[in-house]
């Protein structure tokens, strides 16, 4: 249970960072006036990261095993 709440935390805390940054370096304005939505690309990030991440755990299991 411990494991999973530490993926989670630290993963929210990376979208949250991006979301910060996003704002104070006005991304989000510009991806507003080319029509496009920055909590879309937050949503994106989220998910690919979510994803990378449980391949890079699997992966480094299995190597793991491996030896």
């Amino acid at each position: 249970m411990k494991r999973i709440l530490l993926f989670l935390a630290t993963n929210l805390a990376v979208v949250l960072v991006l979301s910060v940054v996003m704002q104070l370096l006005g991304i989000d304005q510009y991806i507003a006036a080319q029509g496009g939505s920055a909590y879309g690309l937050l949503v994106f990030a989220a998910v690919f990261g979510f994803g990378g991440a449980l391949i890079s755990l699997a992966m480094s299991k299995w190597s793991a095993k491996r030896m």
